[in-house]
């Protein structure tokens, strides 16, 4: 049977520390699902069509990477998918206080699905879609924080 990881986020844009991430669980696992989920709290600066195309973007060199979306429970979406795994990305401390927790409440809801938390690499370490979003807005040079065809897709959100 393979072993499926859903990385799940809201990709809001998809930043180097999300890509370091996936391509790091591609080696772990058979397939990863990087998974765009809903999340009621946040203002997008994206559509989800948008982040879609931008993640497809970042991970066309891993053909065991796929790129959706999905809204509902994570554990839901991870058990119609045959997924074992969840991955997350930590990038601080202050990242395992709240992974922790969600992953504390996911094992309550489905002890059979598996979290694997992976260091971001350290170059990566103080990269946010938050940080990113703010640079964006600010006018900043974003090649430091996203793939190229990233900040080309974000530019014509801005531009439609």
């Amino acid at each position: 049977m393979p072993r499926l990881a859903i990385y799940p986020g809201s990709f809001d844009p998809p930043t180097l520390g999300h890509r370091d991430v996936a391509q790091r669980a591609s080696r772990l696992f058979d397939g990863v699902i990087v998974a765009i989920g809903a999340n009621s709290l946040k203002t997008n600066l994206l559509s989800v069509e948008d982040r879609l195309r931008a993640l497809a973007s970042c991970f066309e060199d891993l053909p065991n990477v796929q790129v959706k979306a999905f809204d509902g429970l994570l554990v839901d979406y991870a058990r119609s998918e045959g997924a074992a795994f969840i991955v997350r990305g930590l990038r601080a401390v202050s990242d395992f206080d709240y992974e922790f927790q969600v992953s504390m409440a996911n094992d309550q809801l489905a002890p059979e699905i598996e979290t694997v938390l992976l260091m971001t690499s350290w170059e990566y370490s103080y990269v946010s879609s938050t940080i990113v979003r703010e640079v964006f807005r600010l006018g900043g040079d974003l090649s430091g924080f996203v793939p190229p065809s990233v900040i080309k897709i974000m530019e014509s959100a801005r531009n439609p």
